[in-house]
């Protein structure tokens, strides 16, 4: 058989295989590259969205699978590798960032800030280029979750200043603003003074993903980065109890008036597994981040459970996902960060829809 007919055989076998995101075969979404058939072996790379897709292994081995089943195929090199889309946005502020994800929750103590780490470390351990903004002013915990000694950021050229880095990460936060153990005490309109500083005046360099730890509620913080930064989307953290998801549901309703897509829930602290009878205990009750999403409508993330190693990862400075990332918790936010960037994935894919939509009545 020719090299050429073999691979027009190749190139229509991919087109069975669909992104269970996306909705599309493979060849139609464009991610098939590089092909080289010569004399029985097939060579292709398959270019996902994303890095951190969780669906990475399972399009992997159905591309080996169905190719391999074609007569006149001796071997298959499936290469995967990942461009990270782009959020579609006009604002003249962190071109260099492909998306911005804002981590929320309506109130305090619902475990926001070991999340945005946590998720921010997982979507960098898939390969991804990431940052961490933490936009809790008056309580800046980040530098202590990640382990980063309280020093001045250092200056660049054109007024900016460089974030600092950890474990890969860009990180920048109000703690390096003031001596360690000193409160920031500011009055409303100053805070937006520092997340403009944050968003403008920081040389992030090139980003796949800038995760962004706000505080808790709906006040002045919130609003600037919502209104401010080109937003790609929004993760609600909450706990299962009902106190926790009636101020989580303020958040999803902020972010709703505001025009940011919601990417999903996530339930923290959701259950506790016991040593001796590995059974869940459900402390803060069960079900109530799902039932969240199922109301609004957007995706359920996933349930992160409650462990003592998460609580002395963020006192250590040393995350849970990277100080045991084989463990359940660990494996949960490296879950999350899959579902994340999944979700990023079908919102960009909407807004290309929208645009095709547009062009071809313009044309029309």
């Amino acid at each position: 058989m020719e090299d050429q007919e073999l691979q027009v055989k190749v190139m229509a076998v991919l087109k069975t295989v669909i992104d269970p995101d996306l909705h599309k075969d493979i060849v139609g979404l464009g991610f098939v590259k590089e092909m080289n058939v010569t004399g029985g072996k097939v060579k292709f790379q398959v270019e996902l969205t994303t890095p951190a897709c969780p669906v990475k292994e399972q399009l992997r081995t159905e591309c080996e699978t169905k190719v391999r089943a074609i007569d006149g195929v001796d071997s298959v090199d499936v290469e995967m590798t990942a461009m990270v889309r782009t959020a579609q946005h006009s604002q003249p502020i962190l071109t260099k960032v492909k998306n911005i994800i804002a981590v929320a929750s309506g109130k305090g103590g619902v475990g926001k800030s070991t999340v945005s780490v946590n998720l921010a470390i997982a979507l960098q351990m898939s390969g991804a280029r990431v940052g961490l903004m933490d936009g809790d002013i008056y309580g800046p915990s980040i530098p202590q979750m990640l382990g980063i000694p309280i020093s001045p950021p250092k200056a660049g050229s054109d007024n900016k200043f460089f974030p600092h880095e950890k474990y890969g990460i860009k990180v920048v936060s109000a703690a390096f603003l003031s001596k360690e153990g000193q409160p920031l005490m500011l009055r409303g309109p100053m805070l937006g003074g520092i997340i403009q500083q944050f968003l403008q005046n920081v040389d992030w360099g090139e980003l796949d993903y800038l995760v962004i730890d706000l505080p808790p509620g709906t006040g002045d913080v919130q609003l600037t980065l919502t209104q401010r930064a080109p937003l790609s989307g929004a993760v609600v953290v909450t706990t299962p109890q009902e106190v926790s998801l009636i101020d989580a549901e303020k958040g999803v309703r902020m972010f709703e008036s505001v025009k940011v897509p919601l990417l999903g829930i996530v339930e923290n602290m959701s259950y506790f597994v016991c040593d001796n009878c590995d059974k869940k205990h459900h402390i803060f009750k069960s079900g109530g981040g799902n039932t969240l999403a199922e109301k609004f409508k957007v995706p359920f993330l996933g349930e992160i459970p409650l462990v003592g190693e998460v609580v002395e990862g963020g006192d250590s400075g040393v995350p849970v996902v990277l100080g045991d990332p084989d463990s359940p918790v660990s494996r949960a936010y490296q879950a999350l960060g899959g579902q994340v960037a999944a979700q990023l994935s079908i919102t960009h894919s909407s807004e290309d829809k929208s645009e095709s939509s547009f062009e071809l009545a313009w044309k029309g």
